[in-house]
């Protein structure tokens, strides 16, 4: 199997070769690859890495503000600077659009991003090029994400208790951007596309950031949307939610996510061999490399170990796991423990 085929596998709960491989990164990360194997190393092929492409259409919209160096603004309007922590440099945001916006007519003064502000047909050649190779990624709908991103996290966790109405509100007209959005994608991509994003972070390390009643009366029926959208186009659908999420997932296989990342089975519920038990029959796992822990400070024995557990709990029934790490491997993770994740699972993931 190729690397496209190997990944579709694994996602549709049939049998790969091997267990297939993903990789996220910090910037530090891929430098320090790059000096230890060569400036032009095929990285992906040197560690075994099968990958999936990740696609975005060309903004053609508005001329964004100027911005001081180290800082950076996007469509939306978020405002980020650059900030070196020591140990890693991180884009921290700083400035949040509708962090005082008291009113439905507040909101709407502000400037919504449109769909008309991207060009869909440029994604075509680089989608049919990706597929030689890889599966293809395009899309990013996050509902609760967007409206922390907007309101500031504190504000928006508070929003459906100070004002139901004005949350509603902003949560529809953020919804309605992503569907717009992403329905001009598919349908301008035209079948190109594998699998897309109705993501969010609703966990932290020991619960939900949310109540279950919140979730189910404020952005399930939005998230429903857009995976509906997605198995329209025979897209399938990959959720991200960080942390401690055990009580949400009844809830997104029912309204039919087909792959969960990052599987932070640290976390109190999240045990692997629990989740591969209740819900494997439905769901392709994706992550699950201890990001806080196992890799930044254990040895490379240790990191073997933990790729070991991991196939051993995600894959016990040959498929339904793409081995990578719980999120962005950080700076502080040595070459040498990057190295043993994916050796390991090239030669222990044989299947």
């Amino acid at each position: 199997m190729n690397s496209r085929e190997r990944v579709l596998a694994a996602i549709n709960l049939e049998k790969p070769d091997r267990v297939p491989t993903d990789i996220w990164a910090t910037g530090e990360v891929w430098e320090k690859l790059r000096l230890h194997f060569g400036a032009d190393a095929d990285l992906y092929s040197i560690l075994h890495i099968d990958g999936i492409a990740n696609l975005t259409p060309k903004y053609v919209g508005p001329p964004l503000p100027e911005m001081p160096e180290g800082e950076t603004v996007n469509y939306w309007g978020l405002r980020h600077r650059t900030m070196d922590y020591g140990t890693g440099v991180y884009m921290e945001q700083y400035f949040y659009p509708l962090a005082k916006a008291k009113t439905i007519a507040d909101v709407e003064q502000y400037q919504w991003p449109s769909a008309d502000w991207f060009d869909y047909k440029e994604m075509i050649p680089r989608a049919k090029a990706a597929r030689e190779k890889q599966a293809v990624m395009a899309g990013y709908m996050a509902p609760f994400y967007y409206h922390n991103l907007l309101r500031g996290l504190a504000q928006s966790l508070m929003d459906p208790y100070d004002d139901a109405e004005l949350t509603h509100h902003i949560i529809k007209r953020i919804s309605d951007f992503f569907y717009e959005y992403h329905l001009r994608i598919f349908e301008t991509c035209g079948g190109l596309i594998d699998v897309s994003q109705v993501t969010d972070d609703f966990g932290s390390q020991t619960g939900l950031l949310i109540s279950l009643e919140t979730f189910r009366t404020l952005y399930r029926p939005q998230m429903q949307r857009f995976i509906d959208l997605c198995h329209s186009f025979g897209i399938k659908v990959f959720h991200h939610d960080d942390g401690a999420i055990r009580p949400l997932l009844p809830d997104l296989v029912e309204m039919g996510i087909d792959i969960l990342n990052p599987i932070q089975h640290q976390c109190p519920g999240m045990e692997m061999e629990g989740l591969k038990r209740d819900f494997g029959q439905d769901i392709c796992f994706h992550g699950a490399i201890d990001n806080q822990e196992i890799l930044p400070f254990g040895s490379p024995e240790e990191v073997r170990a933990e790729v070991r557990h991991a196939i051993d709990a995600l894959a016990s029934d040959g498929t339904g796991y793409i081995l990578a790490p719980c999120h962005n491997i950080q700076a502080v993770t040595s070459v040498e423990s990057v190295i043993a994740m994916y050796d390991e699972a090239h030669n222990y993931g044989k299947l």
